[in-house]
């Protein structure tokens, strides 16, 4: 049974309270599955236990499975989601002259969102999803209607617009070569305070000096044509008209424009309405200013091109106004003057799919501001859908160009979106409850502004399959009193009870609620269930793995011994309130373990051979030993010192112990080894061994190992004392330093006396030495005499 969710499947996840599919309390396996996706009903008739009532069938899926349901015995219908129709999306291109490759003959359909009819299966609580795709096409068709506002202030704008037919047309060609334009104009509904109604102003609204036609509420004055010159013509005949207040009867004629599809000429193509005006706007409850309470009924009342019912209808609200533009795919231009750009700015954020551009005084931009608009509203792709059913929600994630995602608000928005671009969408329907009448349904999803649309029907699986192979009137149920469907009955009205046994009338009668208490006590079902037809129907607990059960439902699946804060330890499970264990274990509690695994020690004795294996755990029979297996003792001396005398005397007929060697430690089997290196090392042994190094009588060391084997024999391996090598170590080592020391005074020595000796030859050289008296012949002396020779001596 496949119960994974499918892509953007938001997963229920499971209720602290309990499971929702028990606490629905279903009947029958139609109710049940309508509960939540998660929800599976057992058609096993020997599913329900003693003190189980029918809704217990209905649970989640594991749920059913743990308690004995078999997975081929579990009914849980899926949704699905299947294609009716999948048509390509139209590639449309031009040639380099600009006309279509594609012959327009065979060509007259332009698909441009795949698929276009699908039939969704929907179970309650399983949203159903699908990827729709849009492709903006070339060379599309658009119907242009220009909606001109003729008041007295419009006067030098008219002069502009009488050459847009021919003008736009030749615009227009670099976008589409299937191109239509229409004209229509507006002024105010002709009434008090809207007109003046005095004769001469109803002929002639403005000044004396200026000829102005009679006010009118709106003119359709050309059909869509393909012909601009016609345009052009028609156009420069009209001429303005004239009221008495600022704001303008425009929302009534966009009203007619919307719905009079007919008389205006639309095509299934894009549909552009661009309204020009340099005023405001009337809405609706102004219409009372003049005495019309009656809301605008959004239909078409135009005879011979004339709306007639301006002063019956009020203005339509701005919501209406969406609706209409919206149901007939029509996406607005306002085309306003920079006084009244902010106010039609706000207008636009209220109605999707419309754009505002700013009007020149005279309107002569208005081709660019059509041709900048038309860019701006196609490039962005909007998905709307009509109404849904009751119970039934839609989710939207766009995937638009260069990866952006489209999530929260912008869901179902892309935007920037050029011609021949490709842009998808996924859509989740998902269903909460089936409708009342459980007919299909039919929903349509389509991008705003364009007349294709995606059409989709809804079945909603309110019922399980195996109801359709019910049995009425059933032998299984009471008396026929149900049709017994899906592994239990149904009940006819009025009826209850497993068996359908019961009529609502008899369910409370003291006869009844004898059978539901145990051992004729006063309790009814224990007080854990319902007495429902002399039968107790025990009752449910907000967890569903706990439930009561027999049939006064006196046993319960919860109320055992615990042991760690598990239920039966975690090692059993509990039935009628006695833990049933698992093998290996026992106890109340089914804490007690059989197995004494956990009891062998390092040497693969039960508890180092000190103690009992009970329930996995050891208990030593010397209080002084402690430990998981008895392997401590810290009271104890070591084991080293403790068989010391004991080693001594039977290897070495020496120690406190030697006169009562055999008496005391007989226990000792010694074996003699003749070097310390042949001493059990570890890694070589089954049995766990002790190294030990002592001292004996002559204060020798001597080594030996001690262990305890398998069959409890005690082993020790001895290697004979030997000479203390600390003493022999040190007297190398004063041996080595003094033989240096002496070696360092015997050179030193040996340097006295040979500098005393070359000393004193230097001494009897020198006094032998006879030095040469006279003066060198080189030598001047520093002094020089001079005699002043008139002195003469005196």
């Amino acid at each position: 049974i496949d119960i994974q969710n499918p892509f953007w499947l938001r997963i229920s996840k499971k209720s602290l309270l309990g499971s929702d599919c028990i606490k629905a309390n279903a009947q029958s396996c139609g109710e049940c599955i309508q509960v939540a996706e998660k929800c599976g009903w057992c058609t096993d008739p020997n599913f329900l236990k003693q003190g189980d009532s029918k809704s217990a069938r209905c649970d989640e899926l594991e749920a059913l499975i743990k308690k004995g349901c078999s997975k081929t015995m579990i009914e849980n219908p899926r949704g699905s989601t299947k294609v009716l129709q999948d048509k390509p999306v139209t590639n449309r291109k031009k040639d380099p002259a600009g006309q279509p490759i594609t012959d327009r003959k065979n060509d007259t359909v332009i698909i441009q969102i795949q698929p276009q009819k699908l039939e969704l299966n929907l179970r309650s609580g399983e949203p159903q999803t699908f990827k729709l795709k849009f492709k903006r096409a070339e060379d599309y068709p658009i119907d242009l209607y220009y909606l001109m506002d003729l008041s007295f202030s419009m006067k030098d704008d008219l002069e502009n617009v009488k050459n847009l037919g021919t003008a736009l047309m030749h615009e227009m060609q670099g976008i589409t070569s299937d191109f239509r334009i229409g004209f229509g104009s507006f002024v105010e509904k002709t009434v008090m305070p809207y007109i003046s109604t005095t004769p001469a102003r109803l002929i002639n609204p403005c000044t004396s000096n200026e000829n102005c036609t009679s006010p009118f509420s709106y003119k359709n004055v050309l059909k869509l044509t393909d012909d601009g010159s016609k345009f052009n013509s028609l156009v420069s005949q009209q001429q303005i008209s004239g009221n008495l207040d600022s704001p303008e009867g425009g929302f009534d004629a966009i009203m007619q424009v919307a719905v009079c599809g007919k008389d205006i000429g639309w095509r299934n193509v894009t549909r552009l309405l661009v309204f020009s005006t340099d005023a405001g706007f009337h809405f609706a409850g102004d219409g009372k200013l003049g005495g019309i309470v009656l809301p605008n009924d959004g239909k078409c009342h135009l005879e011979n091109n004339m709306y007639t019912m301006s002063h019956y209808y009020d203005y339509p609200s701005i919501a209406h106004l969406v609706q209409k533009l919206s149901d007939n795919n029509i996406q607005t231009i306002f085309a306003v003057t920079q006084e009244f750009q902010p106010v039609y700015q706000e207008l636009k954020n209220l109605i999707p799919k419309s754009a505002v551009g700013t009007l020149s005084s005279n309107s002569s931009n208005v081709i660019k501001l059509i041709i900048d608009s038309y860019n701006s509203l196609s490039s962005e792709v909007i998905l709307e859908n009509t109404k849904l059913p009751e119970g039934v929600s839609i989710s939207y994630k766009a995937n638009c160009k260069n990866g952006v995602v489209g999530t929260g608000e912008n869901d179902r928005k892309c935007f920037n979106i050029s011609i021949g671009d490709e842009v998808s969408f996924d859509i989740a329907i998902e269903s909460k409850k089936c409708p009342s009448d459980r007919k299909s349904q039919t929903i349509k999803i389509k991008p705003l502004g364009f007349a294709e649309e995606v059409e989709i029907t809804l079945n909603f699986i309110c019922e399980c399959e195996c109801s359709l192979t019910g049995e009425p009137v059933s032998k299984e149920c009471h008396n026929g009193n149900g049709t017994f469907e899906c592994g239990a009955c149904r009940c006819n009205e009025g009826r209850i009870g497993r068996k359908c046994e019961c009529s609502t009338d008899e369910v409370r009668t003291d006869d009844l609620d004898a059978n539901c208490r145990k051992d004729n006590g006063t309790d009814i079902c224990s007080n854990y269930g319902d007495c429902v037809c002399g039968t107790c129907e025990c009752k449910k607990k907000d967890n569903p793995e706990e439930r009561y059960s027999g049939k006064f439902c006196e046993c319960d699946n919860f109320n055992c011994d615990r042991s760690n804060n598990k239920l039966c330890g975690g090692h059993g499970r509990c039935e009628c309130r006695v833990c049933i264990c698992d093998p290996l274990y026992t106890g109340s509690a089914c804490d007690c373990s059989l197995d004494n695994s956990t009891c062998m020690a390092a040497n693969q004795q039960i508890c180092n051979g000190r103690g009992t294996c009970e329930c996995g755990v050891c208990k030593c029979t010397n209080p002084k030993f402690q430990g998981s297996t008895c392997e401590i003792c810290p009271t104890c001396p070591g084991v080293c010192p403790e068989h010391k005398d004991c080693v001594q005397c039977r290897a070495f007929q020496t120690g406190e112990k030697k006169d009562s060697c055999e008496a005391e430690c007989g226990y000792l089997h010694v074996i003699t080894v003749p070097e310390r290196e042949n001493l059990p090392q570890p890694g070589g042994q089954t049995y766990s061994f002790t190294h030990c190094k002592e001292r004996d009588a002559n204060d020798c060391w001597f080594y030996y190992t001690y262990g305890v084997r398998n069959d409890s024999q005690k082993e020790v391996y001895v290697c004979p004392a030997g000479p203390d090598i600390i003493p022999i170590v040190a007297g190398v080592v004063a041996g080595i330093v003094l033989i240096g020391l002496a070696l360092l005074l015997i050179w030193k020595l040996l340097m006295i006396i040979h500098d005393r000796r070359e000393f004193a030859k230097f001494e009897k050289e020198k006094m032998n030495a006879k030095w040469d008296t006279g003066e060198n012949p080189i030598y001047k002396s520093a002094v020089t005499t001079v005699v002043n020779p008139k002195y003469e001596g005196k």
